[in-house]
């Protein structure tokens, strides 16, 4: 059974930054990737930003320049930088886990999301 943990969420003005973090922890072998996806009232979920644990980095259009992801060693711990923001950043964001398990299952987990909002 593998948990996430997001945390960092608020309400910033726009031009101010925040920073997300999610932790996983359980029954996991291996993660393979962690990152951050975001949706919006009425739009389609969309890619903020990935890392693999070989530190290869993957970001969306919209958040690049402004936003980084980070992990820790041991690959358990993901977390975005949001700088710059403004308020089409507005969105519930979500930590995504890709993995094994300790069977050596392949897993793809989800958060419960954290509110962002930009607002002035």
């Amino acid at each position: 059974q593998v948990h996430l943990v997001e945390s960092g969420g608020g309400l910033v003005q726009p031009g101010g930054s925040l920073r997300l973090s999610c932790a996983a922890s359980g029954s996991i072998f291996a993660i393979n990737r962690m990152g951050w996806y975001r949706q919006a009232p009425g739009k389609q979920r969309e890619l903020v930003a990935t890392i693999t644990s070989g530190w290869n980095t993957n970001y969306g259009d919209s958040v690049k320049g402004r936003f980084t992801i980070s992990r820790n060693n041991a690959m358990n711990t993901v977390y975005l930088q949001m700088n710059s923001l403004k308020p089409e950043d507005t969105a519930v964001y979500y930590c995504n886990v890709l993995g094994y398990d300790s069977s050596r299952v392949v897993f793809d987990d989800w958060g419960q999301g954290t509110q962002v909002t930009v607002s002035s």
